[in-house]
């Protein structure tokens, strides 16, 4: 027997318990406090059976009293067991209730009447409530786990007709630096405090879990579907828009979240899940910090992706990638060099970007071998360019992060018979979140080779600028996005500004991409921006086609 099936959820163990159990006084309540169930003697002790639609208010009025029923709204919201000390209306006599939280709603153990047994009794209940609450509530938030979320779906789905329940499936964005930067202790405190903004925003009927790690869901049990679920959703994406304060620090952690309804996007418990799994890829996909209702376009478009990822595994071995290089510029107009850009062909889709592409690898480990065909083929092109031309390769995490990649490129020099400074590796500051020391390590000693260093897309990421003062860098690389607005836009311009005067102060070269019109160029030439990259300047070409343009290059002149 598994695991799993071992340990029950609270409503099913005591619904258990009950039956087996004629002289306890147990009693189970739905969310809305309506009776679902109770233990034989408690059904003759209260006459429920003689009662229409009846309610834990009905069974214990002395709950309606200010402080207990405090309490009882105390467990119903977190989960935590309590004991409750009422006195019968009529006859005075003092009665244990011990309250927990269950998957449906909330139980009520009543302890015996006869007083020399109440404490042991008290002790025993609040030893049952306690491994009961253990074995489906997580322990760092208080949230109820995956068992009692399992056992929840387990026991609702598939929903009776005319009936709606939305799954909500959430992942924090951005979760992950906080545990590499500031330790496990501070994501432990990040997780409590978003398990309360979780909390915060659930109404009636709407109940939330820890999955694992950084996982959580929603079960919702409204009519009004999807439009209660997408509201939910929402809300839930905006409750993390504020920072974290954790030991006196600000972070942020965003949410992005998937939401799937029963019974139209599945009625078992693994289609709703699957279909909630879809919802959450498309909304990190989209951008991440926002939420996703599950539609039947975005399971095609899943399937689609996982077609390419199997196709990715024997691309490389069919000749299917192929290196184009897109011209370095020096203002005026002086060619100093190229970037190599991979491009993949598919055979019956076509041309794959690599935005598309190039994150699959990553994640299935691919990108080392690919990365190191790539620098070869650039190493052995700029081989055949005028002897002071640079080829400029990017480096992936997955390939920087790697064991042995100076070794790699030292040798790959050796191999083609390129000069190490006519190399430059570019790499995105998200390679830098991790292995710090190692880091920088690596990056000296590509230095003491003779390569170059650029930091790729700076001002997109975090932008520290401790990377510009413990990393040899050689050359920073504007991203597009400050270019494009360059000529009307004065922030950006402030910006650009900034960025070419810090590092020439710290002995840096500079790059500006997607360099598309002359008014930009004659601005970034104004600041003394050292080289330009952009479609105006030079489109992506095959190794076959630079000689050709050479050639009619040397003939233009900027103006």
């Amino acid at each position: 027997m598994r695991d799993d099936d071992k340990t029950l959820s609270a409503s099913s163990s005591v619904e258990r318990y009950s039956f087996s159990q004629k002289d306890e006084l147990i009693s189970l309540y739905d969310e809305s406090f309506h009776l679902i169930d109770c233990s034989p003697r408690h059904s003759k002790t209260y006459f429920v059976d003689s009662l229409v639609d009846a309610t834990l208010w009905h069974v214990y009025p002395e709950l309606l009293a200010p402080k207990a029923k405090a309490a009882v709204e105390f467990v119903f919201a977190n989960g935590v067991p309590r004991n409750i000390e009422i006195a019968d209306a009529t006859t005075a006599e003092r009665r244990s209730l011990l309250i927990f939280r269950t998957a449906r709603g909330i139980g009520v153990i009543e302890a015996e009447r006869h007083s020399v047994r109440r404490q042991a009794s008290n002790q025993s209940d609040n030893d049952r409530a306690l491994l009961l609450h253990q074995a489906t509530h997580d322990v760092l938030t208080g949230l109820a786990n995956r068992r009692q979320f399992s056992d929840q779906l387990r026991d609702t789905l598939p929903v009776p007709l005319g009936a709606k329940l939305a799954l909500m499936q959430i992942d924090l964005d951005d979760f992950k630096p906080i545990n590499d930067t500031l330790g496990h202790g501070a994501g432990d405190t990040v997780l409590k405090m978003a398990a309360e903004r979780i909390r915060s925003v659930l109404g009636e009927r709407e109940l939330a879990y820890r999955l694992a790690g950084d996982e959580f869901a929603v079960i919702q049990w409204k009519v009004d579907q999807p439009r209660e679920a997408e509201r939910l959703a929402d809300a839930l994406v905006d409750v993390f828009k504020e920072p974290f304060t954790v030991e006196g620090i600000n972070v942020f952690v965003g949410a992005s979240v998937g939401v799937a309804v029963a019974p139209g996007d599945g009625n078992e418990i693994e289609q709703l899940m699957k279909a909630a799994d879809i919802a959450l890829y498309a909304a990190k996909k989209d951008g991440r910090g926002r939420a996703r209702t599950f539609s039947r376009s975005m399971l095609i478009v899943l399937e689609q992706r996982e077609m390419l990822r199997r196709s990715l595994r024997t691309a490389l071995q069919d000749g299917q990638f192929f290196v184009e290089y897109q011209p370095l510029v020096r203002p005026p107009f002086s060619i100093v060099g190229f970037e190599a850009l991979l491009r993949w062909r598919h055979p019956l889709v076509g041309l794959i970007p690599p935005s598309v592409f190039i994150p699959m690898a990553e994640s299935d480990g691919l990108m080392s071998e690919i990365g190191q065909w790539v620098l070869e083929q650039a190493c052995r092109a700029a081989a055949t360019w005028p002897a002071h031309f640079t080829v400029a390769v990017n480096l992936s995490s997955a390939e920087f992060l790697r064991e042995g990649l100076t070794d790699r490129v030292a040798q790959t020099l050796d191999a083609v018979g390129l000069r190490a400074d006519r190399l430059e590796l570019e790499i995105t500051e998200s390679v830098l979140l991790e292995r710090t020391t190692n880091n920088l390590d690596t990056l000296n000693t590509l230095n003491v080779l003779g390569v170059q260093i650029s930091l790729d897309d700076f001002g997109t990421y975090y932008s520290s600028l401790s990377y510009l003062k413990n990393f040899p860098f050689d050359t920073i690389k504007i991203d597009k996005y400050f270019i494009k607005d360059l000529e009307s836009d004065e922030k950006s311009q402030t910006i650009v500004r900034f960025i070419i005067a810090l590092a020439h102060g710290l002995g840096m070269r500079v790059t500006a991409e997607g360099v598309e019109t002359r008014g930009q160029i004659t601005w970034l030439q104004k600041e003394g921006c050292d080289q330009l990259q952009g479609y105006f300047l030079g489109v992506p070409m095959p190794a076959g086609a630079i000689e050709e343009f050479l050639r009619q290059s040397s003939s233009f002149e900027f103006r």
